[in-house]
Parts: C-alpha cells; sequence; structure tokens
C-alpha cells in the first residue's frame, strides 16, 4: 500500500516536472491548498452540503432495499412481485433520467438525492435478495422447531445472514454514489463538491479544482470505511475465523 502511494506521486511529480503546466500543480502544493482551502473559502460549506445529500441518498436506499430483498428472497410471491420490475429498471442508465427526475422534483436537493437513491437501491436490492435466499434452511428449520415466530426467524437467522452482504454491498455502492453525486451537483445548482470542483475549472483556478477533488475523494473513502468499520461490529460472527 504504502510503496504503491510512493511510486503514484513520484510519477505525479515527474509528470508536472516534465509538462511545466499550471493545469497540473505539484503534489506538494495541492496538498496543502487542500488544507487551507476549507478555511480561505467556501469549500466546507460545499463539503458539508454533498455530505448531507449523500448521506440521506444511501439511508433513502438502503432501508427499503433491505426490506424489499428480504421479502423477496424469503417469499416467491414476493420475489415474483418485485424481482421482474427490478430486472427491468436497473439496466436502464438512469442517470440519463435527471433531466426528468428534476423536472418532476425540482432543481433542489430531492432531485438529487433521489437519483442517487435510484441507483444505490438496486444495487443493494439485488445483493440482500441473493443472500437471503441462501440462507442455510438448516438453520431455520432449527429456530422453528423452537417454536419461533416469524418475527423471531427474521432476527435471529434471517438479518445475521443478510447483514455482511448488505455492508459488503454498501462498500461498493459507495464508489457510484460518489461519482453520481459529482454528475447531479454540476446540473442547476450552484452548491455541493460537484459545482465547486466545475466551477473552479471554468475559472482556471486548478488548485481550488484539485482541493475539490480531493475533498469529494475523502467523502467517498470516509464512507467506505464506515462501512467497513459498522460491518465489523454489527457483524462481529462474520469475522471470527479471520
Amino acid at each position: 500500500m504504502r510503496r504503491a502511494v510512493v511510486v503514484l506521486v513520484a510519477l505525479w511529480y515527474l509528470l508536472a516536472y516534465l509538462m511545466q503546466r499550471p493545469f497540473l500543480p505539484y503534489p506538494h502544493a495541492v496538498v496543502l491548498h487542500s488544507v487551507l482551502a476549507p478555511f480561505q473559502d467556501d469549500l466546507l460549506r460545499h463539503l458539508a452540503i454533498s455530505t448531507a445529500r449523500i448521506t440521506i441518498a444511501l439511508i433513502s436506499a438502503a432501508i427499503p432495499a433491505a426490506i424489499m430483498g428480504v421479502l423477496a428472497g424469503r417469499s416467491r410471491k414476493a420475489d415474483q412481485l418485485m424481482t421482474p420490475f427490478a430486472y427491468i429498471l436497473y439496466p436502464i442508465p438512469k442517470v440519463a433520467l435527471l433531466p426528468v427526475i428534476m423536472l418532476f422534483l425540482g432543481l433542489g436537493n430531492l432531485s438529487k438525492i433521489f437519483l442517487i437513491g435510484l441507483i444505490v437501491f438496486f444495487q443493494l436490492y439485488f445483493v440482500v435478495r441473493d443472500a437471503a435466499a441462501l440462507v442455510d434452511e438448516r438453520y431455520v428449520d432449527s429456530v422453528r422447531s423452537l417454536d419461533a415466530s416469524r418475527i423471531a426467524i427474521v432476527r435471529h437467522v434471517i438479518v445475521p445472514s443478510v447483514l455482511p452482504a448488505l455492508f459488503t454491498a454498501l462498500r461498493v455502492s459507495t464508489g457510484t454514489a460518489t461519482a453520481v453525486l459529482f454528475l447531479a451537483e454540476t446540473f442547476a445548482t450552484v452548491s455541493g463538491l460537484g459545482w465547486y470542483i466545475m466551477d473552479s475549472w471554468a475559472r482556471m483556478d486548478y488548485l481550488d479544482m484539485y482541493a475539490g477533488m480531493v475533498s469529494l475523494s475523502m467523502l467517498g473513502t470516509f464512507f467506505f470505511l464506515l462501512f467497513t468499520v459498522l460491518g465489523k461490529r454489527l457483524c462481529p460472527w462474520n469475522h471470527l475465523s479471520k
């Protein structure tokens, strides 16, 4: 890991030295500006707005995806009802629907949150559905033999089996959510890291542009690490053998 970082930074320095162009500053200049920028301009405000948008979108997608995925994975009728719609809607390039979504939901936060949540929802739904369907029936029968209710079976068997897969899917979807956030924030808005990056690019303020890119990368890294930690804390049984 460290060796890879050192190699990448060295290549960046070499490329910046050879090109000597303003749009490719040296790494130390980008790092210094990224540290100072939140205190010198509105970068911190844009970071807070983007963080709120992606947080709400992930929560709004994860809860229904988990519930519907478990239902589809454990009930044939529910699967036959919901999964065909998911198969039809999932391949559609939902980013292309952004103008339509904005027409229905307006130009504010709601349309951006909805787009991110919509894309993440399908990624989570299919993973949870498959995980719920693959639960070993011997565990279900064992708990059922103790006269456990359906709620107890879901709580003590299904949820522990599905949670690790859900957190893995959340980690994987972090990159997608961050990319969609950037795209959504470049349309009809004057707030968020996406707008900040593109505005800096238009003004040819390349240090601000890179500071915004670093902030967006750190935001994605934060959520990736957050879901990793939550997965280990909430699913300790999944890491006992490691």
